[in-house]
């Protein structure tokens, strides 16, 4: 077998390259920091997708989409949704668009899901970040979806209206690797292509997700040691996963929860990293495959999917941000 890479200098560490030019056309996933949507459709036959419920209640629901003026008489309409468990709770997010309908997982994400529903509803303490003082009040009332990309995501939940915005403290991620599906994609086929759930662009960017994590890993910091080790590194990049590359980068992993791939109309927890969850979230517009393993699935939009389109097609600036804002007015739980 031919091998997979060469090797060559550079300031920070050796890096290895591909001999192969033929790199997935995707993007920078981080959810934080301004990335677009790459091509979902490469892992439909790899990934090992969890099959949820079928839907099995249907609700009907009188709710209503709340004018700014909290003064102002708000109509009332008629909803119809199913859910997949008749247990789920069941969220509405009032926007100065319109509603959505969520249904939550907390049998899938039970920290994220304790802590949306707290947040939203003030029955979970936060910190402020203009008093720097602990208060117990909903969140979301009145934030705006701050981020808002065409074609991939709306994201809201940052106190600050900023994407620097946290409720004061941090949460680990729910993630089960397993049964998304990722222990089975191998980082590079037989041609040294990488697999396309990794959204790798160029060779610097397989250099910094790949290689020089996988150098760490290997206890590797030097030329020297790297031209000792070629063959070491050559069968481990050959035999490595997706998940194994992804915990190289800092990702944790359980099996105490079953996950499922973060498809359209998904709510999750955007972040900056592993283990970095607070109050902010995204909505998917589109499939994201690439985010898989990174981001934690804790809901679904039941009803409303017209109006998270219309988010996503709002006019925004160079950096994602609407030009007129779009305000969550209230995020509660339905009495159903």
């Amino acid at each position: 077998m031919k091998s997979a890479a060469r090797f060559f200098a550079c300031p920070i560490l050796a890096a290895l390259l591909l001999v192969s030019t033929g790199f997935a056309a995707e993007t920078d996933p981080g959810i934080n920091t301004g990335s677009t949507p790459g091509n979902a459709s490469d892992t439909q036959d790899s990934a090992a997708f969890f099959n949820p419920q079928t839907l099995s209640s249907t609700v009907n629901v009188n709710t209503g989409i709340q004018a700014l003026d909290s003064t102002s008489s708000s109509p009332t309409v008629s909803i119809n949704f199913s859910r997949e468990d008749f247990d789920n709770p069941v969220m509405e997010i009032r926007t100065s668009l319109g509603s959505m309908i969520l249904e939550l997982f907390p049998d899938e994400a039970p920290l994220a899901v304790s802590n949306f529903i707290g947040l939203a509803e003030g029955t979970k303490f936060w910190i402020d970040p203009e008093t720097g003082e602990q208060v117990m009040r909903p969140l979301y009332d009145g934030t705006i979806f701050h981020r808002v990309i065409e074609g991939f995501m709306i994201q809201g939940g940052s106190p600050t209206g900023l994407g620097d915005g946290t409720p004061g403290y941090q949460f680990r991620d729910e993630i089960n690797a397993r049964s998304l599906g990722l222990d089975k994609m191998e980082v590079i086929n037989d041609a040294g292509i990488p697999h396309p759930i990794l959204a790798i662009n160029d060779q610097e960017d397989f250099q910094q997700k790949i290689l020089i994590p996988l150098y760490q890993e290997l206890d590797i910091k030097s030329q020297q040691e790297l031209d000792l080790n070629i063959d070491l590194v050559d069968r481990r990049l050959r035999s490595m996963t997706v998940k194994e590359s992804f915990e190289n980068l800092g990702y944790q992993y359980t099996e105490r929860v079953i996950s499922r791939m973060p498809v359209r109309g998904v709510i999750a927890m955007a972040n900056s990293g592993p283990n970095t969850n607070g109050s902010q979230f995204f909505i998917n517009l589109v499939d994201t495959d690439w985010l898989t393993g990174k981001h934690t699935v804790f809901g679904k939009v039941r009803a409303g999917l017209e109006v998270l389109d219309a988010i996503g097609a709002v006019a925004v600036d160079n950096e994602g941000r609407p030009l007129q804002d779009v305000v969550i007015l209230s995020i509660r739980q339905l009495p159903l």
